[in-house]
């Protein structure tokens, strides 16, 4: 009984001894992840987010879960222009972050990012999210209605090029069918010709004898009666309805362009951890 307490004492003193290493392994990861965030801040101040952004991943080698961290990271990608990167780092921020205001600001650059992408759905999703978290942000709103416009003429507009896609596709068959019918016309116009040629080659008289009694200028008159008279130029209904879609196409551009200029949110700025 003796020699199985001894053994239980050493046994709690091996995990005691390993969970004491294992808290202070920790800590000093946490301390070197803060001093990589520092780092990356200073970096990120001279607008070397490239440095930056090298520092703030070495922080979440340290600490994967340092909200600040990966929050940073993403707006330095952010000011780099890698906008498809520093979405899942506002994603990660969003997720670790323990108040609401910081949350609320990591959906909002995420709803930035996203708008830069012209992901206006995953836009107008991130912008409701940061209002859930921060529903007195008016600037948060006013991105999210300009998101949700954007969404709406995107839908639109594959919505008229599937349209036009089907009545491409439609005409291309009606063209085809009225071709097959032409040559089906034209097969039978050769044959009834084939026919009355062999008509005539058994009368064993052609219409030669009437040809030289007709009056070459009547033939004349009749000819210039039958040419159609040139018309005044016009546009066809088709032309009218291509230069009017053509037209209204610009002006969504030119909108488009306007308003994304508007929603460039400026919710992105650096976590301090001094």
């Amino acid at each position: 009984m003796k020699i199985f307490l001894n053994i239980l004492v050493i046994c709690l003193m091996l995990f005691s001894s390993k969970e004491i290493t294992a808290q202070k392994d920790s800590i000093a990861q946490q301390r070197k992840a803060r001093k990589m965030v520092r780092q990356g801040n200073k970096l990120y101040e001279q607008k070397q987010f490239t440095d930056a952004s090298v520092a703030y991943q070495k922080a979440l080698g340290n600490n994967a879960s340092y909200d600040k961290a990966s929050y940073n990271l993403g707006n330095a990608l952010y000011q780099n222009k890698n906008f498809k990167e520093a979405a899942p780092q506002y994603e990660l921020s969003a997720k670790t972050a323990e108040d609401k205001s910081s949350k609320a600001e990591a959906y909002h650059n995420l709803g930035n990012s996203m708008m830069e992408t012209k992901n206006y759905q995953a836009a107008v999703d991130a912008y409701k999210n940061s209002l859930r978290n921060n529903p007195n942000d008016d600037e948060t709103r006013y991105n999210l209605a300009v998101a949700q416009k954007l969404l709406d003429k995107q839908n639109q507009d594959n919505k008229d090029d599937n349209k036009d896609n089907k009545d491409n596709k439609d005409k291309d068959n009606k063209d085809k069918d009225d071709k097959n019918k032409d040559k089906d016309k034209k097969d039978g116009d050769d044959d009834k010709d084939k026919k009355d040629k062999d008509d005539k080659d058994k009368d064993g008289k052609g219409d030669k004898d009437k040809d030289k009694n007709k009056d070459p200028n009547k033939d004349d008159k009749k000819d210039q009666q039958q040419k159609p008279k040139p018309q005044q130029g016009k546009m066809s209904p088709q032309q009218i309805k291509q230069l009017l879609e053509s037209l209204n196409n610009e002006e969504k551009k030119t909108q488009k362009k306007m308003n994304a200029k508007k929603a460039k949110g400026k919710k992105i700025k650096q976590e301090k951890d001094w």
